[in-house]
């Protein structure tokens, strides 16, 4: 099951995973958009089906999982890739709670709903695998991200207990910390756009490295290279973040809107370019070829 399969990540990964051979359950919250992932998928003789959900919404996320298990029995690998972002200050969000329930409602807990529903079946049967697509804001600290990395770090934190707790039950829990990917979810803002971003269908191979090799975690250098940073010296590196948190305005109000860089902002990404590139290199020296 891939839920967000509609676009972006979901859908790269979802077709990835049909021209694979598997049996793929499209998650969204409109069927008509899944209905022609399903078609091109089975034009290309893989299998898929459709199911429409709100996966924010308790009722409509029991009524996905009654259904999937009555028409296929069980959800061998589950894959929790939808989810929506806000990008405001916390000193923008005083009167804002609601941004934190809505984030908190589908990225966490329509989650923890379907890995709730679905794992019964899994440890019925000794195995299966429940993917949590994160974020590397979760090993950064990104400013202005509150909210989004809050509800990331609160599944992250379930999943590690989780794993825990069904080692000896044949499950594997993987938390994939994706990176900046450039998908229609990045559209409220415009200020990444001089960063390094990568595709839906780079993305989508993390997520697949994860499920072939079952890890704990997928994660890129630089993403490590943070959180590592963080644990030896923390202060330093809320310095470095709050340097850059001054550097960039405040999201306009309008989606399209353009926010102006400065030219210590254009620096510092030049600087962040340079330091990506050399991890990444780093990382895929250090990569094993896996054919």
């Amino acid at each position: 099951m891939v839920t967000g399969a509609s676009s972006g990540i979901g859908e790269a990964l979802a077709n990835r995973l049909g021209d694979a051979g598997a049996k793929v359950l499209l998650v969204a919250r409109s069927s008509e958009k899944l209905d022609e992932m399903r078609q091109g998928i089975e034009a290309r003789g893989g299998t898929a089906f459709v199911y429409a959900a709100d996966l924010s919404d308790a009722a409509d996320t029991e009524r996905l999982i009654v259904t999937v298990l009555a028409e296929h029995g069980q959800v061998d690998i589950l894959v929790n890739n939808a989810g929506i972002s806000i990008r405001r200050s916390v000193q923008k969000s005083y009167d804002r709670v609601h941004d934190f329930e809505r984030t908190l409602s589908l990225n966490f807990l329509g989650a923890v709903r379907l890995i709730m529903g679905f794992l019964p079946g899994m440890r019925a049967q000794k195995q299966g695998q429940i993917l949590n697509v994160s974020t590397i804001g979760v090993q950064v600290n990104v400013p202005r991200y509150g909210a989004y990395i809050a509800s990331k770090a609160a599944l992250d934190a379930f999943s590690r207990v989780l794993a825990v707790e069904a080692l000896k039950d044949g499950i594997k829990v993987t938390t994939v910390y994706m990176p900046l990917v450039k998908t229609p979810m990045m559209k409220s803002t415009t200020i990444y756009d001089a960063f390094p971003m990568r595709t839906p269908e780079q993305a989508a191979d993390l997520i697949v490295d994860g499920i072939i090799h079952r890890p704990k975690r997928v994660a890129i250098p630089m993403g490590n290279l943070f959180e590592f940073a963080y644990g030896i010296a923390p202060n330093a590196i809320d310095r470095v973040l709050n340097a850059a948190y001054q550097l960039y305005p405040e999201s306009g109000d309008k989606k399209d809107q353009r926010e102006p860089v400065t030219g210590d902002a254009a620096m510092f990404q030049k600087v962040f370019k340079a330091v990506t590139r050399r991890a990444r290199r780093r990382g895929d020296a250090s990569r094993p070829s896996q054919r």
